[in-house]
């Protein structure tokens, strides 16, 4: 089973005041030990207020990990050594990088802010077991899954510890509930402007806020009843489940991320604590249910935030979803699709090339025109110079060819060799193929990996590229370490038809969801509206010298339908994102993290727009655990 790991990081050491803590005297057995069990904790410590808090439910002063959890995000006691802190053993991590044990306190406070369990970081794998009786000493600690820069929230943590095994076989406490009523529907408060919008001092408000709730049990023993798988499992066992299964549901059991203000509440990552040698992690797809009990510590991590991590896991029950087929063109319908075929090489097997053919041809019923996103060159990710892709086309156009489809022609511009971003040595780009006997392709010299395509209009009216396949404006600082848009002239029933391939600037740098910082800065975006500003400005030009000309901007831009990235490509009404004509339920093209959501789109001029068409996101990869992509293909069908 591949593991996701991360180094935990040093970044911020805090003074602290450390005092001496006299913890309750007990009755040890005579086989308890005081187990040293680890090295010092590589980690953040976090700003906290030196010092321990009063006490008034433990008059003896003794502090209980309720006091090490404190009201808010951050510890009040971060940075000083506590002593003989009690509780019970709830699970123990013996792998990965963040190897140690969660232990609860049996005799809770009052206030539902604190939590009653914490994590004990031990470096090496822990020589305690789930039921044993302890006292822990060490020093609180923040620790940021995938360091400060990332954003993320904080965990609290017990680190350098020295142990005092009690006795064994203890029942665990009861656990928590996380459902439907437990869960509120609001998902974060605002952050705190004073603090740059960080929500890490606010009090917790576990009755108002979904991130408040989750943190105020961080560390403790949570329990789910049968919850609707929302994301599949992934390569590194993990899935997504929803404790709220009337939330935002797509068509086909998923929970639609429809706006950033509709980020589903009750989404939950599920992780494993039974070694796979003993249990399988379970294979799930969206719609399914994992049905019983899943219980076990809750857990915060930078691949996903909040995390049940379990002890006892529930059953896969219920039928995948099928795989959808869409429906074939009529003859006079261009069929228009595209696809993110997922970093695509030679280099991969033959099994990828057939199964992406497969969806062209039986899902996506062999389309006139297919944009391609994510084709590498001819040796992958081999960083040699190569930037040629005919190899990996002529490929893929050969496993179409033996699945029954056409026999694909097909038009691309090479990159300027690591230029484009991806896979570093993949030189990923666009690709267009096309159907010669349906649509041919208008070839029009000039076009190259720096030039840039112009447009220009016929003495007819007409307007035309300057370079066909060209590139849209590739010296343009937009496009600094991205795809560059592929823009082409193809003719169908002899009326002309302007495509524009895209792959826009991924997400990669935004703040999570569950990020400190609320809203959550997504600073990917800059280059994203720069981009989209530029396919707005290229087709507006089309339409100023045809105004009822036919185009198409299509591909994987890497935003949603809501987003000001779209907004700005639609802007002028140059264009419009057709996957708006479903229904809300129906609009997603991707699955991450528990939410449906559109990164996929075809956008339309005013002349397909006001005529007649039909949109499809066709369902075949985002909702699966064995994926030939992690993006659904799209297909738009209109009579030009």
């Amino acid at each position: 089973m591949p593991l996701k790991t991360s180094s935990r990081i040093a970044a911020l050491t805090v003074a602290a005041v450390c005092s001496t803590v006299t913890g309750v005297a007990l009755t040890t057995p005579a086989a308890a030990q005081a187990l040293p069990v680890g090295s010092a904790q590589q980690d953040s410590l976090h700003p906290g207020h030196p010092g321990h808090p009063a006490h008034p439910e433990h008059p003896d002063a003794q502090v209980r990990i309720h006091d090490v959890q404190g009201s808010t995000r951050i510890s009040p006691l971060a940075g000083t050594q506590v002593t003989d802190v009690p509780g019970i053993v709830t699970g123990t991590r013996t792998y990965g990088s963040s190897k140690g044990f969660w232990f609860q306190d049996p005799e809770p406070d009052s206030d539902p802010a604190t939590s009653e369990g914490v994590f004990v970081f031990t470096s090496a794998a822990p020589t305690v077991a789930v039921g044993d009786e302890v006292r822990v000493s060490g020093t609180v600690s923040e620790y940021v899954p995938g360091g400060t820069s990332s954003g993320n929230q904080s965990i609290t943590e017990i680190g350098k510890p020295t142990v005092t095994v009690v006795s064994s076989g203890h029942a665990l406490p009861a656990p928590v509930t996380l459902d439907a009523d437990t869960v509120p529907d609001a998902y974060t408060p605002a952050g705190d402007p004073a603090a740059n919008g960080s929500i890490n001092g606010l009090a917790l408000q576990p009755g108002s806020y979904a991130l408040d709730r989750y943190e105020s049990l961080e560390g403790m023993d949570v329990r789910i009843g049968s919850s609707r798988v929302v994301t599949a499992t992934d390569p590194y066992a993990e899935l997504w489940v929803t404790v709220k299964p009337d939330e935002h549901p797509d068509a086909r059991g998923g929970a639609v991320y429809g706006s950033y203000t509709a980020q589903n509440s009750g989404r939950l990552q599920i992780q494993s604590l039974i070694p796979t040698a003993q249990q399988a992690f379970p294979t799930a797809d969206v719609g399914q249910t994992l049905d019983g009990s899943t219980e076990g510590p809750l857990d915060y991590n930078e691949y996903g935030g909040y995390t049940l991590v379990a002890r006892t896991i529930g059953t896969v029950t219920g039928a995948s979803p099928e795989r959808e087929v869409t429906r074939p063109q009529q003859d006079d319908e261009l069929a228009v699709a595209t696809y993110n075929v997922e970093n695509l090489a030679p280099t991969d097997a033959q099994q990828k090339f057939d199964r992406l053919a497969d969806g062209v041809v039986t899902h996506l019923s062999s389309p006139d025109i297919v944009a391609l996103e994510e084709i590498q060159d001819n040796n992958g990710a081999t960083d040699d110079g190569t930037v040629a892709a005919d190899q990996t086309v002529g490929k893929f156009i050969d496993a179409v060819v033996a699945a029954g489809g056409p026999h694909y022609e097909w038009r691309s511009i090479d990159p300027v060799n690591d230029e484009d971003g991806g896979e570093p040595g993949g030189n990923i780009r666009q690709v267009f193929l096309f159907n010669p006997d349906r649509v041919s392709f208008t070839d029009r010299p000039g076009g190259d990996s720096t030039t840039a395509v112009g447009v220009t209009k016929a003495a007819d009216g007409t307007a035309a590229l300057t370079a066909s396949p060209g590139r849209i404006d590739p010296g343009s600082a937009a496009w600094t370490d991205s795809r560059k848009p592929l823009a082409g002239e193809f003719v169908f029933r002899g009326r002309t038809v302007f495509v524009i391939a895209n792959h826009f600037a991924s997400k990669g740098g935004d703040q999570s969801l569950t990020s400190q910082y609320q809203p959550p800065t997504r600073g990917s975006e800059t280059e994203r509206h720069q981009q989209a500003t530029e396919v707005n400005a290229f087709a507006s030009k089309i339409l100023a010298a045809q105004s009822d000309a036919e185009v198409l901007a299509i591909g994987d831009l890497n935003d949603f339908e809501f987003s000001d990235t779209t907004q700005l490509l639609e802007s002028g009404g140059a264009l419009w994102s057709a996957i708006k004509s479903l229904p809300e339920e129906e609009r997603y093209t991707y699955d991450y993290q528990g939410n449906s959501q559109v990164l996929d789109q075809i956008l339309v001029s005013p002349a397909v727009r006001g005529g007649s068409f039909d949109y499809d996101s066709v369902h075949i990869n985002a909702e699966f655990a064995d994926q030939n992509s992690d993006h659904d293909p799209q297909v738009l069908r209109f009579r030009p």
